[in-house]
């Protein structure tokens, strides 16, 4: 059998952020969907990302078809999907990332700010090394993540299910603090960063020739008044997207709606704008490329360190709390299995749909807030948003 031999030097360089001086790597998870038999050699140190890399292939790497041969029987089997997972290093994206890699059927892209961090979660977790890369992506930069989109593409994967699922939240917060174009740091990374990136890996996205090609934006119950959590003050509300359409920046309002900071409600806010683009993509683009497109709420992960800038008095009592008062707290494990089963199961494949469960861990369509449904809203929030990104 033919040796082929891929390397991609283009990915191995580290890059500095000109405007966070951050050092990184692009990408180094050499393994692909299709290379079940290569043995990747890294003897790699995180001060020296720049040295060669030694690849021993033993088969021919296939680079991501919908279908191929069998060698034993000549059968055509489903190749590994490839899946993209935003903040995949810790919480929710980690036990996701995890909980597909085990299957076996998946190759997770983590795309995370720190590439260290992110190889050390992944191995403590255990994820299978042959079935997930690492790839540099800065959700604060609006040229990280067009980086990205630039790396991935140069990778020659397949791209068949893109996860927003990254978040900031900064309740405490009482001053806004900035992303690297100038933008309010909640609604930029989770909304602004997110939103642009869905945009450009729209196209892969339509190349798949995968079965269920989907496109997932965690979304929140706060960021839903028609719950009990959405009722607690601050509540989200976006107005009239005044705030947006300035720019979010420091000679403006640094909040949606043009009021007073509040990082709270920042954070709700944001959630809002991901469940109103999650219809938005659906209404303009499910029935011409059959995409699915969907949100979710997996359920109050108590213990993630999403809540790590609140006090210290809520971080200790808010799990005890949802446990034995609620009875709404969720393992960071079994909510790692609800969105991977999002991200999978054949029988989730309707689109346009928010996903919640019940005690039983029963997947059902959760109704939105009449605010995060507003047809006409998410349609303008759509335009000021490409117009931030450079889109428009």
């Amino acid at each position: 059998m033919a040796l082929q031999t891929t390397f991609l030097p283009s990915t191995l360089t580290v890059h500095k952020e000109a405007k966070l001086g951050i050092k990184d790597s692009s990408f180094i998870g050499i393994s692909l969907a299709g290379h079940a038999k290569a043995d990747f050699v890294a003897p790699l140190r995180a001060k020296k990302l720049c040295m060669p890399v030694v690849i021993k292939a033993q088969s021919t790497a296939v680079a991501a078809p919908g279908l191929t041969n069998s060698s034993v029987d000549g059968k055509k089997v489903l190749r590994k999907g490839v899946v993209v997972v935003t903040g995949a290093s810790s919480g929710l994206g980690l036990a996701a990332a995890k909980a597909l890699a085990e299957t076996g059927k998946w190759h997770v892209i983590m795309a995370c700010r720190d590439f260290l961090k992110a190889e050390k979660a992944a191995k403590s977790a255990g994820i299978p090394k042959e079935n997930y890369s690492i790839m540099h992506l800065d959700l604060a930069s609006l040229d990280s993540v067009r980086q990205f989109v630039e790396n991935f593409r140069r990778s020659g994967m397949a791209l068949d299910v893109l996860v927003c699922n990254a978040a900031i939240y900064r309740p405490t917060a009482n001053t806004p603090t900035y992303t690297a174009d100038g933008i309010e740091m909640s609604v930029g990374v989770n909304h602004l960063g997110h939103f642009l990136l869905a945009r450009l890996l729209l196209e892969d996205l339509k190349k798949s020739d995968y079965p269920s090609k989907r496109l997932i934006i965690v979304g929140s119950i706060t960021g839903n008044d028609n719950t009990l959590a959405g009722n607690i003050p601050p509540k989200a509300g976006l107005g009239d997207l005044r705030g947006l359409a300035a720019g979010l920046n420091s000679h403006h309002s640094s909040m949606i709606d043009g009021g007073s900071f509040d990082g709270a409600k920042a954070y709700k806010d944001s959630k809002i704008c991901n469940m109103l683009t999650m219809q938005e993509f659906h209404r303009r683009f499910h029935e011409e490329t059959e995409i699915t497109f969907a949100s979710l709420y997996p359920g109050c992960i108590a213990t993630t360190g999403l809540f790590r800038e609140h006090i210290p008095l809520f971080r200790a009592l808010f799990p005890p709390f949802q446990k034995f008062i609620t009875k709404g707290f969720v393992s960071e494990a079994e909510s790692g299995k609800r969105l991977a089963q999002v991200v999978s199961d054949p029988s989730l494949t309707k689109s346009g749909v928010y996903w919640s469960w019940n005690k039983d861990s029963a997947s059902f369509e959760n109704q939105l807030s009449q605010e995060a449904s507003d047809a006409e809203k998410a349609r303008k929030l759509w335009e000021v948003s490409e117009k931030l990104v450079g889109l428009a």
